[in-house]
Order: structure tokens, then sequence, then C-alpha cells
């Protein structure tokens, strides 16, 4: 791995993290709760928001396969489909 696709691996890496802690915050808090004048639900699409940016250069930068990713997600729906009370 190159010294650009490390660094993508790394902030997408700290992005995850950001993810999580928002959502934390939203189960414990809400979504409309506000803290410094922001929404839960606005600070957790920043962080998903963020997140994806990265997804988006790991498949520009080859880290990644979008067909593949694709098709991951959707094994991951009829999974969810089976075994959650997801829909």
């Amino acid at each position: 791995m190159n010294s650009v696709e490390q660094e993508i691996m790394d902030i997408a890496q700290e992005e995850c993290a950001e993810v999580i802690q928002a959502i934390s915050k939203v189960r414990r808090f809400g979504l409309t709760t506000e803290h410094k004048g922001v929404t839960n639900q606005a600070h957790l699409e920043e962080e998903v928001g963020d997140l994806m940016c990265m997804f988006e250069l790991m498949i520009e930068k080859g880290i990644i396969d979008q067909v593949s990713c694709m098709e991951a997600s959707r094994r991951k729906r009829i999974k969810l489909a089976q075994w959650s009370n997801i829909t």
C-alpha cells in the first residue's frame, strides 16, 4: 500500500469511530437533541457523509471495488431480511 492509500485507510478508520460515537449520542439522547446548536441527527449525517467520502476515495484509488461492495450490500440486505426485523 502506498502512502496515499494508507492515509485514506487511516482517515476512513477514524471516520468509522466518529460514526460510532454519533450513533451512540443518538441512542442516548435522541435525534433531535442539540449540542452546541447542532442536532444529533445533523451530526450523524455529517459523520456518515464523511465516511461515504472515504468509501468513494477507496473506490477511486482502487483499494476496493464498487461492484463487489454493491454485491456485498445486496447479500447483507438478504441476511437482514432473514435474521432481523429490518425489511
